[in-house]
Formats: C-alpha cells, structure tokens, sequence
C-alpha cells in the first residue's frame, strides 16, 4: 500500500486538511506582511528642499516654485519672490526637507531624511535584505531536509521577527544594513517549508484549486492590511512592530502540524511517518485498520532498501541529481527557471511609485489581482495542466509589462494614468500565475529525497538574480523602453525553458532520484497540446507518457497533479 493509498484512507480532504489551509491562510497574511515591509517603510513622498519663505505656502504653490528647476526635489533656493514667479537655486546642499505626507504616513526615508544624495541608503537595506534572503533559503532548505519541516519553519520566522524588530532602533545605514539582512534570512524559506507540507498531505481536488485560491486571498489580506496598518498607525517603527509581532505565533505550528510523513519514509522513520498518519486520522476522525499501516510499513521498506542499495549505503545528497543525465538536465532547467521569474516578479511587485496615484492604492490594488489569479492558476492547473499554464501566462505577462513600460517612456505617467495603472495591474495578474505555476512545477518534478534542499537552490538562484532587478530599471534613463523589452525577452525565454520540461499533472511524481530520472521520459516539448486537444480529464497511460506497466507500479508520492 502506497502513500497515496493509505493517505486517503487516513483522510486527504477532511478536517485536518482544512486546519492546514486555514493555518496556511494566516501565514500568507503575516509573510506577505513581511516581505513587503521594507517597500511599505521606505516609501517617498513628493517632497521638496526647505526654505522659509515657502512655510506659508501650500503644497500646489511650493510645486509650481519648484517646476522651473531640473531637480526640484533636490535644489535649494537662495531667494523666492513674493509671488513666487521668480526663483534663484542656491549652490549649497539641501538638508531639510518639505514633505507631502501621503495619508499623514512619515516613512523611514522621511524620518532620516534619506532622500536626494542619501536616496541610495534604503536600497543598500534592500539588497542586503535579498542577500539574506539567499543564504536564508539554503539554509532553511538545507535544515528541511535534516531536522523536519516543521522545525525549520519555525526557526525561519523567528529570523524574520528579529530583523523587523530591530529595525525598529536602526538610525544609520550600517543598523539598517544589518537588521535587514536578519530579516532577510525569513524571507521565502518562512512560506514555502509549509507549502510543501501541504502538498504532501492534501487530495488532488485541494492542491489546485483549493491551495492557490486561499494563497491568493489571504496574501491579498496581507497586502492590504500592509498598507492601511501603516496609513493607521501613521509612523514606521509602530508598523514594523505590529508587522513584525505576529510571526511570533507561527510557533504555535509545532503544536498543531504534523511533520511530513514521507520525509521521516526517507529517513527511514517508518514508525514516525505511520505516528503521523494516525493522528491525521484521528483528527480525521477515520478508522483505519492496523493490516493497512502493516501493509503501507511493507511498502517503504521495500522501497527504502531500494534506494539505500542504489546509493551505495549512504544518504541521498542534492548532489547526486547531477550524476545522471537527465536529473541535471532537469536540475539547470529549472535554475535557469527561478533566475527568469524571479527578477521579473520582484520588478513588477515592487513597482508601486511614480504610476500617478498613491503608493498605498497602488499596493491594495495590486493586492485585489491576487485571488483572482490565485483562482485561475489553480483553475487552469486543473483543466490544462502546470505546463501549459507556466508556458502561456510567461509569454502573455511578458506583453503586459513591454506594454506599462512603453506607456511610461511616452513622457509624464500623468498623462496616462488610467491606462499605465491598468497594464501594471494585468502585468501584476499575469505574473503571480507565471510565478506560481513555475514554483509548483518546479517543486513536482524534484524527488521528495531531495525536495527541500533542491527547492531551497532554485529559489537561491532566483534570489541572487533579483539583484538584477534595479539595474534593469536603470536601463530607462539611457533608452526608456529598455527594461519593458527585457522584462518580455525573459519571459518568453522563461516560456521557451519551461516547453523543455515534462508535465506533471495527473502523474505521480519522483520520491527517489532513481524515479526522477526516468519521470517524463520519452516525452516530447509538445505533447501536452495533444492531451489538450483530447479533452483534458484523468491522463491515460500513452497520452501522459506513462507505460501500464509504470501505471502498475507501485511509487511512493508526493503530490499528485
């Protein structure tokens, strides 16, 4: 008796598989929280140098001052006549600032005056915040794959209340510089340790739709709580506190989610994994026989032996999946995956300034994008696969965000608010799909023996390629369209990648490198379109790639798609 089968007799959509998504709901609401801090806290108002003769006059009149100069955010005047017509900049440094306060917020840019010379300070935060993310992500991955997934989780969230805590008491650069990379170690590693718990334990009716539409609505929550908790409270350090607060509680997980059953069947735990199921059961409130978790004990023995003697006595190591031809085909595959949709889901997230509205309406309309695109990824997942999912919403996101860019190179985004906001938005619908149907695809195709430490390289690999996201934007000041054409160039070549790689829906999936290598074979870059033109539904044994013979197998799994 395989996973699957005694999974759903222990109960695979029932109470316990609801409590994980309902905990997988609060902690999407205190990631997306944390991951956008360092945005939130750092947003600029329009704001202006100081002067005198300027503290009676409003902010529509500062501005029409201001607009005959080439940096009028950054030129200090020598002199303003009664009218204000006519204004001389003087050489001196400006060191006091006018802000427009959006909402009464005072950022952390505003407080320290981390504007003009000093506006490059909060972006060396920000790259240190992703270089944690880096080491944070292998780290965790690493921890995954010795100590559990449970403990791992934990330990990662805690990083991330002590940097966002100690953000709190930064007042120079080299403070911030260093909490940020604290927190930063949270980063990634927090959400999706429990992402794959989940799939783990729940049915193929809750993975797709289910999974992605509760990711979707709770993080939108998560975003828009972000913005108004900071227009609420009205200051950086009281947001970064009521933030950071509530990552504390993912503690509590211990107490109430079972350590994956097929990780400790990889460690040779079979007594630990069967523990495990039950008490799902019991939470289930299933009977299941003690003939059945015999017959299951059976069944991982056999196949732990296997492995063992396939690896030479010895533990799997993530190494090993770039011994054989096809594993490291597919293990650069998805690297070069990770360093495409990376970079380019940072770019378009992030980018909440300059589009003409408040950053704040920005950000929750962002937000709003979310459960829909969490609904129709899980959706099209469903009905056509993570193939052709990742494929097409790649190469459609890749001509929304060409377009918001060509739209912002025509001269002031105030002249095409409307239409720039609404293509920012559709780049930022189709990216989350891009997003996540790359991850989940990428997560299916590596064994389980491996999982959370080849999970934790890609989305090391994706972080360090985010690095690259400001230069990109850099890029507009010498040719204006120059980051929308590469934003579509790596979308489509991420499209192209992943045509290279088999599908995985309706399949079961590699638990041991030994099944990875043969996962797929025989299938060509186009073969899901035939599926598709035969209507979808359960795969059969020749439409899916899969011999009856490999369909009679039994195969330890993880995720059915």
């Amino acid at each position: 008796m395989n996973f699957e089968e005694i999974l759903a007799k222990c109960g695979n959509s029932s109470r316990y598989q609801f409590l994980l998504l309902s905990l997988y709901g609060f902690l999407m609401v205190v990631i997306s929280m944390h991951y956008f801090s360092q945005n939130v806290i750092s947003f600029v108002p329009d704001h202006w140098c100081y002067h005198e003769q300027l503290e009676s006059r409003s902010y529509a009149e500062i501005e029409a001052i201001y607009a005959q100069f080439e940096r009028p955010s950054c030129t200090l005047l020598a002199s303003i006549d009664e009218d204000g017509g006519n204004a001389t900049a003087s050489p001196e440094r400006c060191n006091r600032w006018i802000y427009k306060y959006d909402f009464g917020y005072k950022s952390m840019n505003t407080e320290l005056n981390w504007v003009c010379d000093e506006a490059y300070k909060p972006r060396v935060g920000q790259s240190l915040f992703f270089v944690g993310s880096v080491c944070g992500t292998l780290v965790f991955g690493l921890l995954g794959d010795r100590i559990g997934r449970i403990k791992a989780l934990i330990l990662a969230n805690w990083c991330g209340f002590l940097g966002d805590f100690s953000t709190i008491f930064a007042a120079s650069l080299t403070s911030f510089s260093v909490s940020r990379f604290v927190s930063g170690l949270a980063a990634d590693a927090n959400s999706y340790l429990m992402y794959i718990l989940i799939l783990e334990y729940v049915s193929p009716s809750l993975r797709n739709i289910g999974l992605n539409t509760v990711l979707g609505s709770f993080y939108c929550l998560g975003l828009i709580g972000a913005s108004w908790l900071a227009v609420w409270v009205g200051h950086w350090r009281i947001f970064l506190a009521c933030s950071s607060l509530p990552l504390l509680l993912v503690t509590l997980f211990y107490f109430l989610v079972q350590e994956s059953a097929q990780w400790l069947v990889t460690r040779n735990d079979i007594d630990g994994a069967i523990t495990r199921l039950q008490r799902v059961a019991k939470i289930n409130r299933r009977e299941v026989s003690d003939d059945d978790f015999k017959a299951f004990r059976g069944y991982c023995e056999r196949h732990y032996e296997k492995e063992v003697q396939a690896a030479d006595n010895r533990q799997t190591k993530l190494l090993d999946m770039l011994k054989t031809p096809r594993m490291r085909s597919t293990a650069f595959k998805l690297l070069t995956i990770f360093i495409i949709i990376t970079p380019c889901y940072n770019t378009i997230a992030r980018n909440v300034e300059g589009l003409g509205i408040s950053p704040f309406v920005m950000f929750s309309l962002n937000a709003l994008t979310l459960p829909p695109s969490g609904y129709l990824q899980g959706l099209l997942q469903d009905r056509i696969g993570r193939k052709a999912t990742a494929v097409s919403w790649m190469a459609i996101t890749g001509l929304f965000a060409a377009g918001a860019g060509l739209v912002m190179s025509q001269g002031s985004s105030q002249q095409n608010v409307l239409l720039l906001v609404a293509l920012t938005l559709a780049a930022r619908f189709g990216v989350s799909i891009a997003d996540g149907a790359s991850a989940q695809f990428s997560t299916e195709l590596i064994p389980t023996c491996v999982r959370g430490r080849g999970v934790a390289v890609v989305h090391v690999a994706g972080f360090a390629a985010s690095f690259l996201s400001p230069y990109i934007l850099h890029l507009g000041t010498y040719f204006r369209p120059a980051p929308s054409i590469i934003l579509g160039l790596l979308f489509l070549a991420g499209a192209y990648v992943c045509l290279l790689l088999p599908e995985t829906r309706n399949r079961k999936l590699p638990v041991f490198l030994a099944e990875g290598e043969e996962f797929g074979k025989g299938e060509r870059m186009f073969d899901f379109l035939r599926h598709l033109r035969q209507g979808g539904g359960k795969d059969k044994a020749e439409g899916a790639g899969i011999s009856g013979k490999e369909k009679e197998e039994d195969t330890l799994m993880t995720k059915v798609a």
